[in-house]
Order: structure tokens, then sequence, then C-alpha cells
């Protein structure tokens, strides 16, 4: 699970770094090292838990193609969808157009930043560390939606797409994923992706089969198959606030639907 949680009660999450200290302050093996030897917060099959997963599935996409893994996925996703910008190192010609959030956050009034926008990554952490456009979003996310091709570049099989979308989260596990996001209710988890398993329990409108996740700092990415619709949103926002807008974008778009 990822630590620097204000909130958290846990003296096992306390031990956890910070979502993306890990790649600002070591290589992939100094976190590898760091993570294994940490104990676990809940045993097995128990609870589910937010925290490094996908970081240590891009340690180990590292292992298997010998490649860092902004390369694995330059070739064989990004660039293939056309994701012109998507990257885990901003170019010197990037920075200057990376959005950054208000010096005080608007709720509290405090100081806020963002660390990751003025310090390399000394590795690709892949929970947290890529960059990208709205617009590359947008087609990574109509490619899932497509069930996984884009402009006629197949990138993942039907049937992984609908795997990773499916709940894979049996009633004998408890989810802990609301206390993250409050409007979480209703929802299990896939590969990567909450996702919508029954009406009326959310805060927010939609339908089953919904897949999303939203970023630290404030992006907002969801598909409805139902609907045939990709909502992608990017704000700056690492404070609370990002969370009210994400509820507000999503009844905003519903709401706009007349049938």
């Amino acid at each position: 699970m990822y630590g620097g949680r204000p909130d958290s009660s846990s003296p096992v999450a306390r031990q956890y770094p910070d979502g993306t200290a890990p790649a600002i302050e070591g290589d992939t093996q100094t976190f590898i090292d760091r993570i294994t030897k940490l104990p676990l917060a809940h045993q097995p099959s128990t609870e589910f838990e937010y925290g490094f997963s996908i970081d240590v599935l891009g340690a180990v996409v590292e292992k298997v193609s010998e490649q860092k893994l902004g390369d694995y996925l330059a070739a064989n996703v990004w660039q293939p969808l056309g994701m012109k910008d998507a990257t885990f190192h901003p170019t010197d010609a990037q920075r200057p157009r990376l959005a950054r959030p208000f010096a005080k956050d608007p709720l509290t009034g405090k100081p806020q930043a963002i660390k990751l926008l003025d310090t390399p990554t000394r590795f690709d952490c892949g929970g947290a560390c890529a960059f990208a456009t709205i617009g590359d979003y947008l087609r990574f996310g109509q490619m899932l939606l497509n069930g996984g091709e884009l402009d006629g570049q197949r990138i993942l099989s039907p049937k992984t797409v609908h795997h990773m979308t499916a709940n894979h989260l049996g009633p004998e596990i408890k989810n802990n994923v609301a206390n993250v996001e409050p409007h979480r209710a209703g929802f299990g988890f896939g590969l990567s992706v909450a996702v919508r398993t029954s009406e009326g329990l959310s805060s927010v409108p939609g339908n089953p089969g919904e897949f999303t996740w939203n970023g630290a700092y404030g992006t907002q990415f969801f598909c409805d198959p139902k609907e045939r619709l990709v909502v992608v949103v990017g704000t700056a926002a690492p404070g609370e606030l990002r969370k009210y807008y994400r509820e507000q974008v999503q009844d905003i778009v519903y709401g706009a639907m007349t049938k």
C-alpha cells in the first residue's frame, strides 16, 4: 500500500513510502529491496488496499523485457496509439507545458506543490510517474473501450480487456478503495481499474461495467461501455479538492445526456 496518508491509523501503512518518493530517491532495485522488507498490511485474500502493485508490475516488465518501462511502453503502447507526448521523463520542451497547481490549496489556504513536476525520477514507476496530454490519455481510454484496438492498431486482445475490466474481488474480500475515493461505493476492482458492479450505491451516476481510475494529482478517467463513453479530465490538484471536481464532472456529463 502507499504510505504518506495523514489520516492513516495503521502503523504498517506509516512504514510505506509516499507514492512517488521511491522513484525520486533511488533506482528500481532500491525500490524492490525496500518494498520486499516491509510487512504486509493485511493477510493475502482478505482486504484490497490501493498500493504499489502497479509499480511492482512495472519492475517485472523491465526484468522480462530487459528494457526500461518507458521504452517498452513507448514501443508497444504509446507510439502505436499515437500518444505523442507520453513519457516518464519530460523533455526541456515539454516541461513548460506541464499543468501546475495553485500555489495555495483553495480549501485550506496552505501551500501546495507537486514535487514530481520539477524533480526527475530515477526509475520509471508504473503507478504514478508517467506524463501525457489529455488527448494522449483519451486515445488510450478509447483503445480500452474498443476492446484493445484503435485506428487499426491492436494493443490488447478483446479477452484480455474483458478480463482486465471485470471485478476480481470476491465477496470475502473487504474493499478499502472507498476509503481513498468516497464515491467508490458499488465498485470492485480489476487490473488497475475500479469496476462498477451495481447501480445506486455510488454517489455519482453511471452504469454497471463502467471502469475507471484517478491519478493522485487530479487526473480522472472513466469509460462506460453501455454509453460508448470515454471521459478524461486533467487538473493539477494535489489536495482534497480534486475529489470534489471528479464527482462534479461525472454528474455534469451524465446530467447532459438526453437518452
